[in-house]
This record gives C-alpha cells, structure tokens and sequence, in this order.
C-alpha cells in the first residue's frame, strides 16, 4: 500500500485515466447519484458536490449583479467574431470570480443559445445569433472560446450549446413535433451547432423540450450519430430542466417515467435536470430503471464518466485550477468599457437622410416608453449599474439641452367606493430596501414584498395618476406616481412594489376587460382573476367570483406630452420597443411583427410637430415598421444593450461612434410575409434571407454608416478543397468607421432548389478616411458550395458555375466574381435494391415526418385528417429491361380500417403508370406491414415518382424491382 493522493489526484496522469480510476472507486449508488443536475458530495473520496448549469448568456445571471453585455442577439448584430470572443472571455472570468464568492455559482455554463432565428416571432428570438446557420456558428465558436479560455490543462468554464434541435417556437414547446426534413437539417440545423464543437470550444449540448419528427430531442438518435462524431472531447449532454420527465408525462411518450429516463441515458443524456434541487425522484427511476434491466451499468458508467471529464478539466479535482484563481475577474475598468463597446458595436443604423449624426448644441427631445430604461431579460445579470438612453444624452457634451417624455398615458380609476390611491411607501431603510435606487440594482429587492401596504379606495382628493403603457395585444402595465409598478404577490393584494416587470411569471401585467353594464374590469394577467376592492386592499377576486368595475379617467393623453416636448427641440429621439418579460419571451411567442398600437401613435406625434424625428427601435426582435420607413427621416435599431446602452446609444446619435452593427435576421414588411410558426422547411416555405421571394423591409446584413465604402477587385478561386476570395475595401468617406464586409455564394445553375444567396464568410474592419484594405477569405469548398443530397444521402458538391458576391448585405452586392467547379455529378436517384426511404423525398405538401420507431429512423405521414399528403421523388432510375415493376410498400396504420397510397410514375409528356395499395390495420403505430402491387409495364430510364398518402397511414419506404 503506497502513501500520497490516489491517482485521480494527480494531473500528470492524463484526463482519461483519472476518470477511470475515479469511476472504479465510485459504487454502483454513488454513479447514479452523479446523473442528477445536483449531485451529491462523496465524502470518502473527497469529492464537492457538483452541479451542471450556470445561465451565462450575456453575462452571468440569476446569480446577483453582474456586468450586463447587450442581449445575444445584439451581439450578432456586431458580426465581430473577436469582440463576441472577448465577450466570453470577461463573462468566464466573471463566473470565476463569483465563484470564488459562493460556491453556488456554476462553472457549467449553459450557453449561449444556436438556434438560428428562422422565424422572428419566436419569443426567444433575444437568445439567439443569427437566422444564417454560418454566422451564428462563427459566433458561438468565438463566445464559447471566451468562456473556456485558452489554457491547455485547465477550462475557465464549460460551456453547453443550446437548444439540440430545431427549437423555435414557444407554443406547445413540450408537446409539438417539428418536421425536419433531412435537407433543413444537414443544411440548417446541424451547421449551426457543428462549428463551435469541431472547434473543441464546448463541453456539450442541452436538448430542447420539443420533439423532432415524432419523437422527442432528448431521445434523439442525432446525438450520438451526429453529435458525438464531430469532436474526439466527451461530450456532456445536459437535459433542459423538468424534460426527462416530459417523456412520459406531457409527451406521453413513453409509458412510465422509469422507461423515459432510462431511454434518454441511452440515446446520450448524461446530466438529468428534473425536480429542482432534489436529486431523489430521478435517481430513484434510474435505480429501477437498473432494476429492471432497462439500462446497464455500462450505459450510467458511461454517463458518469463524460461528468467526470468535465470536473477535471474545470480543475475542480485539483483544489482550483490556473485558469481558476489567476483568471477570476469582476466588474473591472475593461469589462465596463467593454460592455460599451460591445453596445455601440450592436447598434444597426436602418436610414439616415441626413438626420444624424445629430447636429453639436442641438436641444434634443428623448421620448417614448424605453427613453428612460434600461431592460433587462430572463437570462440577463443584475445590474451594477445603468445608463439609459435618457441618461446617455443628458450626459453627452455635444447636446445643449434634453427635454423628456414617456408617452405614457396617465389615468385615474374609480369605483363604486371611491378611487384607486397608492399608499406612501415606508422611507428606504439603511440599506435602501424600499426604495427605488435599491431596486435599480436588485429589483428582487422590492418585487414580490408584502410589507408594503395594498392599493386601497380613497377620496377624489387622494386619488392616483397611474401611468398606463399598452405594450400591444391588451397588455398593460400601470406605474405608481413614484414609479413604482403595480404588482400582485403571492398574498394575492395589489401593490406598488415593483421596479420592472420580472420574474418566471410577472406579476406587473393586467388587462382592462369591458363590463357588461359599462365600464372596466381589471384582470391580473398572471393569475387570470380580475382584481377586487375589499376591506384589507384591492385584491385578485376569489375563484369564479366577478371584480371591481373601474371608470377608466384619461387625465392626460401621451401624445399631448410627446408633441409638447418634441415641439420645442431640433430634434426628437422616440424610443420604442419591448420589454422582454412581455409579449415575446420564453414560453410565449409573439403573435405579430407590428409595433404596439400606442407605440406607433407616439412617433406619428412626434413627427407631426417635429419633421426632425429619429426612431430607435429597441427590442428584442424585428418589428415590421414600412410607414416609419417611409416618412421618417432616420430609424436604428437596437437589441436590450447592456449596461452602458443609454452612452453607446448616444455615442452614435451624436457621431463619436460611426454605427457599424448589421442586421442579423430579415426584417420583414409584414406578418404576410412570414410562414407558419411551426414550419421549419424553410426552403419550401420561402423563409429566411436564403429563400425569400419578396422583398423584405430591411434584408438579412443590411446597416448604414456615417461613411461610404466602395468595393473592387474580387477575385475568387478553387484551391484544392478550399474556396478563396479577395476584395479590395476603400472608405471612400470623411470619418473612421467599420465596414461588415459579407461574401456570399450561388449557385447559378442548380439541380435543386437552393439558396438566392447564402453566406460563406464575413470580416468587420476599421478603416480611417481613404484607406484601402485587401480583405481575404479562405472557406472549405464543400462547407460553402455543398448541399444535402438527398437522393443518395450524403454532402455533395454539384459540377457548375457558382457565383462569389462581395457585399455590403444580402441584397447590396457590391462586386461578382465566378468559379467553376468540377465537383461530383450527382448522377439520378437509384431505385431498385436501394429502394426509396419515404422521408428523403425531393418535394411535398401536407406531410409530416413521424417516427419510424421509438429510438431510430424516420417515416412519413399526412398532416391531417382528411387531407391527402404528397412526395415526389425526382429522377428516379427505374432500371433496365421494359417489363412489369413489382413495387413493395412498407406502412404502418394503428387505427382500425384501412388507408390508402397511390404510386405515379410520371412520364416527362404527361401520364405514366399507377399502382394503388391499401393498407390494412397493423394495431402499432411501429408495426410495419409490406404490401405489394405491379406495374405492368415501365420502360427503362429515369422518371419522377409521386407518392400520395390517404388516411392515417404512416410509410417507411418504397421497393421496386422488375
């Protein structure tokens, strides 16, 4: 027996070999306990408790204050890999600073969010990069970079990619299917997560709640078939919290929770978060699960090793690490210059006719709604400090003077007793709970306190202006004269206790619901229930029970407020936008791209009185705006920016800082223009800059700048498997501004439907007046030019002509150039022995992929009752010879009765041959019959197949043979 630390201990051994010799000292209990988010301390062997999961999306969050960078959507809209780079960089540091405070801080970090942003009205959009695959992977890699860090032993954190897969809507987020057919996914969905993990930039993957194709991510066969194979790390798959037990409870999936989780350790979850902070449910189904033999001890053998990896390399076994202790970092003088930096950077300049930059000395109105906020989302810090737009130009040296307005209606409510008055608050103890400036800091502070007095009834004399903002769709929210908004706490009583709308569920939104004998009733939103005056306070009414009617009085109109103060200016700056708890958030989408009707009134009143108006739109999301577009003579947008958005914000109005940010998703000019939430083939749909037909309000790129550049020169050339391209930028203006330099590629004459253009690479650069850069770009052949084939299933790229653009956005293409690529003729589509996989179709219409079993394999189905499905297959080779063609259907129908499916062979002219099946009732939805039909007679060469679905009937592929 030899004295000193066990192996596991000892960091000269190597990763691998200190998790097997740490696994062989663990016992079977002791491994199933590690799967739980919380897993326990082992004591014996000196092991912490650990835990997966640390919210670091644009700075560390939930944890307390925290130095707050613009929203991840912002930072796409920066298209500035090494900022965003540097961004994880401060963020890790930060996360390794509170740490080394309380040890309840993470150092798995779950972030960032690449999902691309295919549909706008997704409530997360904020969370996310880009709608373009290739530049919200060029950012991830660069942010998950910054958060692991650079040293070679040790990782800052371990970061996870969000949401594994094809997660982009709230609606049903735990019960809807995505159909995701092969093309959208080796084109679109897989390129997002794959370059961050082949870069060996994160620690792992979280699955998303929804199902894809039937069957749900956490059970998805694409972790280890896809997943696993990009990156020789040991990849850690983290479930999104409370999905383990989705499977068999709202999923239903499954019939018992023991066989959910067992499946899901087999597919690849390795950490389950389920049931809060208490491990003992999940590991109690995973014992049995064991129990039964629906799981080995090799399958939690190696779950628990990939959570064992991950613990070495954060150096947790080793006391701390060096990237540890010498790395923590925290609200220092860089990461608040850098948070400026990264805002001003995140800022889009959507038109200028000369508006801006804004005259010097100019007296400025600052209006609207978000004028004088700083917003926060979910996933955001607590503020250490706050800059708002308001602030920003107050402090500005070029502006003479600043006048303020925040449109907000103001109202008085009366009832049959009296009228709704606000208590004085108690005055801020020594702390300053109780008052406002506390709150700025840690809204937690006064949200949800019940020792603040209730909204009560009172006399004329003591009744309240409340200042009413409709955010769209009947929302409202109602602030005290204090400022202090009006929330329901858990008592069920209405107080004004709230710095900001908040939380999980806010409790700061009501609706003004007409009575029936005239009049408004107030519902609490959060709870349903109107609200109800009575003895102790205004109150939510008991279950069932009607509440007060209010007599809504407008003391004072917005508008009025607006056009006083912009009247008076040179120039009017009318801030809109939304409140990210509001309307658009995770677990609720949005319902439309239009500005809130109250919003849209406040700049039309600026503008009538004021032809100088600037809009700044700040938000979370696109907003369809084409009139504002039209008569106003600047509009910029800007994601929630952080800590410093009021200076950035600022910097830019008045010309310190040429505005470079480009937009990183189409703004579209109205909901006409979008598909259906759910509908994720983007290609047949017509979505995203890639297929869009029309013409979008703002294109994908799209952003101005206080400069001018021209472009020149654009070569472009075939060297080996790489596609390199140069082109000369000039700054043909008078000041030192940025240029997003975007090059994309087409294919001129494509086999199948591809992209109008997509992109293959972007640079930001600075250039001062009149200089010139030779920008260059190198990217692989087969990731810029290639395709999904879906015929012969696999990455291919087609002989041809492709074009190269160099571009100021997707639809300013500055320079053209074209190579010729001899590429892999794809050659027709081989039937016979292969046969035909139902899902790998060409086209359809009213179909949706389902499983083809619970843990493989996909088939495909109609998508409604009544309603026939389509697939058409193209350039089919059929063979040689003429005579008959036995076809074999291989379907599945669970209900009783039968279906029917029609097989076309189409003749180029017109007609062709028909075989009709009828499939009988298997009872399973997985149980696969084959039946056969012939075709008398199908001359040899290629012809396209169609394939139409009638009834439930569920196809797995297709056989022919002569």
């Amino acid at each position: 027996m030899t004295d000193g630390p066990p192996p596991f201990r000892d960091p000269a051994l190597g990763v691998p070999a200190r998790v097997a010799d740490l696994l062989g000292r663990l016992t079977p209990a002791e491994r199933v306990a590690m799967l739980h988010q919380f897993a326990p301390a082992v004591p014996r062997l000196g092991l912490p408790a650990f835990r997966t999961g640390q919210e670091a999306l644009h700075g560390v969050a939930w944890m307390g204050p925290a130095t707050v960078f613009p929203q991840a959507v912002g930072l796409g809209a920066t298209w500035n890999d090494e900022l965003v780079r540097r961004v994880g960089e401060a963020v890790g540091r930060e996360v390794r600073a509170m740490r080394a405070a309380d040890d309840r801080v993470g150092l798995n970090v779950w972030s960032p969010t690449v999902n691309p942003l295919r549909h706008p009205l997704w409530g997360r959009n904020e969370e996310g990069y880009s709608e373009d695959p290739r530049l919200t992977a060029a950012l991830a890699t660069a942010y998950t970079r910054g958060l692991r860090g650079d040293h070679p032993a040790h990782w800052r954190t371990a970061p996870v990619l969000k949401h594994w897969l094809a997660h982009n809507h709230e609606t049903d987020r735990d019960t809807a299917s995505t159909t995701l057919r092969p093309r959208v996914l080796h084109e679109y969905e897989l390129p997002a997560f794959r370059g961050a993990v082949r870069a060996g930039a994160v620690a792992g993957v979280m699955p998303a709640y929804n199902l894809v194709n039937g069957r749900p991510n956490h059970l998805s066969p694409l972790l280890a078939d896809e997943l696993r194979r990009w990156s020789g790390l040991p990849l850690v798959v983290c479930s999104d919290a409370g999905a383990p037990s989705n499977i068999a409870g709202s999923q239903g999936y499954l019939p018992t929770h023991e066989e959910g989780l067992a499946a899901a350790l087999r597919a690849g979850v390795d950490s389950f978060t389920d049931h809060g902070e208490d491990p003992a449910p999940t590991v109690a189904r995973l014992t049995r699960a064991l129990e039964r033999g629906l799981i080995t001890q090799e399958d939690v053998d190696r779950a628990v090793a990939r959570l064992l990896d991950l613990r070495i390399r954060l150096g947790l076994l080793d006391g701390d690490s060096p990237a540890g202790a010498d790395d923590a970092a925290f609200d220092t003088p860089g990461h608040r210059a850098l948070a400026r930096e990264a805002a001003e950077q995140a800022v889009v300049l959507l038109k200028n006719d000369g508006a801006l930059p804004l005259p010097p000395g100019a007296r400025v109105a600052v209006v609207g709604p978000l004028a004088d906020e700083v917003k926060l989302d979910w996933y955001s810090g607590s503020l250490l400090r706050r800059v708002t737009p308001l602030d920003g130009l107050r402090a500005h040296p070029g502006v003479a003077s600043v006048t303020f307005a925040d449109g907000a209606d103001r109202v008085r409510l009366r009832a049959d007793g009296g009228w709704l008055t606000v208590p004085d608050a108690p005055a801020a103890d020594a702390d300053g709970e109780g008052g406002r400036a506390a709150a700025v800091l840690d809204p937690a502070l006064l949200r949800g306190r019940t020792d603040l007095p209730p909204l009560v009834l009172g006399p004329a004399e003591a009744a309240s202006d409340l200042a009413m903002t409709d955010w769209g769709g009947g929302v409202l929210t109602l602030r005290a004269p204090d400022g202090r908004y009006l929330s329901v706490a858990e008592d069920g009583l209405l107080r004004a206790s709230a710095d900001r709308p908040d939380g999980w569920v806010v409790r700061e939104t009501f609706a003004l619901d007409p009575a029936a004998a005239g009049g408004h009733v107030l519902r609490h939103l959060a709870t349903g229930r109107p609200l109800l005056a009575g003895p102790g306070g205004l109150a939510t009414a008991p279950e069932g029970a009607d509440g007060t009617v209010w007599d809504v009085r407008r003391t004072r109109d917005g508008r009025d407020d607006v056009a006083a103060a912009a009247s008076a200016a040179d120039a009017v700056v009318v801030v809109l936008g939304n409140d990210p708890h509001i309307n658009g958030r995770e677990t609720e989408d949005r319902t439309t791209l239009g500005l809130p009707p109250q919003q849209d009134r406040l700049w039309r009143a600026a503008h009538a009185v004021n032809g100088r108006t600037v809009l700044v739109l700040a938000s979370s999301y696109p907003y369809a705006v084409p009139h504002a577009d039209a008569v106003l003579p600047a509009l910029l947008w800007t994601a929630h920016g952080g800590q410093d958005a009021g200076t950035a914000l600022a910097r830019v109005l008045c010309g310190d800082v040429s505005p470079a940010g480009r937009l990183p998703q189409t703004w579209y000019a109205s909901d006409a223009d979008l598909p259906g939430l759910r509908d994720y083939d983007l290609i047949a749909a017509r979505s995203t800059y890639l297929y869009f037909d029309g013409t979008p309000l703002y294109p994908f790129g799209h952003g101005l700048s206080y400069a001018s550049f021209a472009y020149g020169g654009l070569t472009a050339a075939q060297a080996g498997d790489v596609l390199e391209a140069e082109v000369t930028v000039t700054n043909t203006g008078a000041v030192t501004a940025d240029e997003v330099v975007q090059l994309y590629v087409r294919a001129v004459q494509p086999s199948v439907p591809r992209p109008h253009r997509s992109l293959a690479a972007h640079r930001r650069v600075r250039l001062t007046p009149g200089e010139s850069r030779r920008v260059q770009f190198a990217v692989p052949l087969a990731e810029a030019l290639g395709f999904w084939d879906v015929a012969h299933g696999r990455w291919t790229v087609e002989p041809g002509a492709y074009e190269v653009q160099a571009a100021a956005s997707s639809a300013d293409v500055r320079g053209t150039a074209t190579v010729v690529v001899a590429g892999e003729p794809a050659g027709p589509r081989p039937v016979g022995a292969a046969g035909l996989a139902a899902a790998d179709f060409d086209e359809a219409a009213g179909v949706v992929l389902v499983d083809l079993s619970r843990s493989a394999g996909e088939a495909v189905a109609p998508a409604a009752d009544g309603v026939p499905g389509e697939l058409v297959f193209r350039r089919c080779a059929l063979g040689e010879g003429t005579g008959p063609v036995t076809v074999a259907l291989r379907a599945a129908r669970e209900e009783e009765g039968e279906a029917r499916v029609v097989l076309d062979v189409l003749e180029a002219g017109g007609g062709g041959q028909r075989a009709e099946f009828t499939v009988p009732s298997t009872g399973d939805r997985y149980a696969y019959t084959t039946v056969t039909a012939t075709l008398p007679s199908v001359p040899e060469g290629v012809r396209d197949i169609r394939l139409t679905l009638w009834g439930p009937v569920r196809v797995e592929r297709l056989d022919l043979a002569r």
